[in-house]
């Protein structure tokens, strides 16, 4: 049986920016094959140790052969295994003296250890993404979501909160956003879109069908079509004509986690500011007139705080 991982193609979205590695390496595990996951568990493991080791040895460790080594290598952006010690050496160093608590919770772990790592595992999570997000994609969706006719944004589940976020976002500064969080308003909303109109998809693995499917719609339609997820290889990212790529994963104790959800809304936060700069007139009379509107509702107060 031969081992593939991915043809020995590289992703160009994985090369645009220097990025933490680990971050890359867990975006890319969906997608690998067994021999593959076999050799990046070993990297994950211990990654100053690995960056020490033979290609010979970490084929051993793997149970697996050295052409497959090359070839997850190739499939993690490394011309060459040289090139990936030298990351994998790299980030360890860096790691030593910013590490917070992290680590995946267990059953019997106390509930300070629990708080700890949690809270680690959130700013980890918004320090990779910040590290690995592609300036360049950001900068283009901006443009694009400024100059849309209609924005349409679509997600599910914990995804779909951040959708919800992002829409709000825009409707408050004055754009023209419409949020789809099931299969049927969305493939209604991405039938009618046209080249004049911008639709995102937001979703930690690429591959909810809820937003999948309306996305290829939209960019079958003409539409500019934008993918929010951690997996570069994932469904919703093939069928995206731009991949914003947050970090931050999830566990079995948490599906659904903050960290995978904090990326994604630090992601949403950069384009709603990059949008407010750009037309920041426009935008902050937008936010004046909403906030005197929310302001008029409120509840008075029967005493006055200093």
């Amino acid at each position: 049986m031969t081992d593939h991982t991915f043809a020995g193609r590289t992703d160009p979205h994985l090369l645009s920016r220097p990025e933490r590695l680990e971050g890359r390496i867990r975006a890319l595990l969906p997608s690998l094959n067994p021999a593959a996951k076999r050799v990046v568990g070993v990297l994950l493991a211990d990654q100053a140790r690995a960056a020490r080791r033979t290609m010979a040895e970490l084929a051993e460790l793997a149970g697996t052969s050295e052409s497959s080594v090359v070839r997850t290598t190739r499939a993690l952006g490394f011309s060459g295994y040289a090139d990936l010690r030298l990351a994998l050496a790299a980030e360890a160093a860096r790691d030593a003296g910013e590490q917070p608590v992290t680590g995946d919770i267990t059953r019997d772990d106390p509930l300070p250890d629990v708080i700890a790592k949690l809270a680690g595992e959130e700013m980890k999570a918004i320090s990779d993404t910040a590290a690995q997000l592609d300036i360049g994609a950001v900068d283009t969706v901006i443009d694009l979501i400024i100059a849309a006719r209609r924005i349409t944004v679509h997600g599910s589940g914990a995804s779909g909160l951040v959708a919800m976020d992002l829409h709000h976002k825009l409707q408050r500064i004055g754009y023209p956003s419409h949020v789809h969080l099931d299969i049927h308003s969305g493939l209604t909303s991405t039938a009618l879109l046209s080249d004049t109109d911008v639709a995102i998809g937001i979703s930690y693995t690429g591959e909810t069908h809820d937003v999948v499917e309306p996305l290829r719609q939209a960019t079958a339609a003409g539409a500019a079509t934008v993918a929010i997820t951690n997996h570069p290889r994932s469904a919703l990212a093939r069928a995206c004509g731009h991949l914003l790529r947050p970090a931050g994963g999830e566990t079995p104790f948490r599906p659904g986690a903050l960290a995978s959800r904090i990326s994604q809304l630090l992601t949403v936060d950069c384009l709603f500011v990059g949008i407010t700069q750009r037309s920041y007139d426009t935008t902050m009379r937008a936010l004046s007139l909403t906030h005197d509107a929310l302001q008029r509702r409120r509840t008075p107060s029967r005493t006055r705080h200093p």
